[in-house]
């Protein structure tokens, strides 16, 4: 399996394409990573240094990939976090030309907005960006319930109504839609879902909650379900799998009182995952 990955990278840490490469890697997948910025840090920090890669230069980075006959190799297409406008456009052309090279290629879109607690965190044209342009032509989507809400102009919260925005978003055009950090008001205490919807039908994982704030994780989260998913097309065995390399790798990091993720340290948790949840089928 090959992936074109098309995020941020950054030298300390693990965010964007320096959290997703290894996990994937590390699992068999053979992974092309082109970096939409080169920064020091990730930005929650406060200060970072480094440049954001001109939406030219990727596209230039990108046709000479396709030059080599690449694209025809690509089983996946994947991005996250998009810092403007022209960037958007760069992943929603180059998911395009994948396509015509190899139809059989997926785009998974993680559409980075923000989350419940802290509202949006990029730039104000970006949500609509996702909403009207990227979420259309993506087969596979990762929101958390933040996000999902926006992108489909709801306030998901049950089980019943984050499926019901679930289904709208599959109405946008993805075929399949990972909804992460589930928390509805009736789960059980010290915890949080993650919810998968596809053609044939609707799962729940319930794990552990960590207090714990691990940046990056949902970018592990996208690039393993996704090379799960499309590995298996089995939804409930990649959630499982996913959750599981997940969790591990979130409590190594909270047990190693370390700020960035133990991404090396875990990385046994993605190549044999414990498959300690079970999925439970919710439709």
């Amino acid at each position: 399996m090959k992936v074109l990955s098309i995020q941020s990278a950054v030298a300390h840490g693990h965010v964007g394409n320096s959290a997703a490469v290894f996990p994937l890697q590390r699992i068999g997948v053979e992974v092309v990573p082109v970096y939409t910025v080169n920064f020091s840090n990730h930005t929650g920090y406060g200060a970072w240094r480094g440049p954001l890669i001109p939406p030219a230069d990727v596209a230039e980075i990108l046709l000479g990939v396709e030059e080599r006959g690449v694209f025809a190799q690509i089983d996946a297409v994947l991005s996250g976090y998009q810092g403007g406008v022209g960037i958007g456009d760069v992943i929603i052309d180059a998911v395009r030309r994948v396509k015509e090279a190899n139809p059989d290629a997926v785009y998974a879109c993680d559409p980075v907005m923000g989350n419940a607690k802290s509202g949006c965190f990029v730039a104000p044209e970006i949500p609509e960006l996702l909403r009207d342009r990227v979420v259309p032509v993506a087969d596979i989507i990762t929101p958390n319930q933040f996000e999902l809400g926006f992108l489909t102009g709801t306030e998901p919260a049950s089980i019943e109504s984050t499926l019901e925005s679930a289904d709208l978003a599959r109405a946008m055009g993805p075929s399949t839609v990972l909804v992460t950090s589930v928390e509805r008001p009736d789960r059980p205490e010290g915890t949080i879902e993650m919810l998968v919807v596809d053609g044939s039908g609707a799962w729940l994982v319930n794990t552990p909650h960590l207090p714990f704030k691990a940046n990056g994780s949902g970018d592990v989260t996208a690039a393993l379900f996704t090379a799960h998913y499309v590995t298996t097309e089995d939804a409930a065995l990649s959630l499982e799998r996913t959750a599981s390399s997940v969790f591990d790798l979130i409590d190594l990091t909270y047990r190693s009182g370390q700020r960035e993720l133990q991404l090396v340290p875990a990385q046994e948790f993605y190549a044999t995952p414990r498959m300690q949840f079970s999925a439970e089928k919710v439709r």
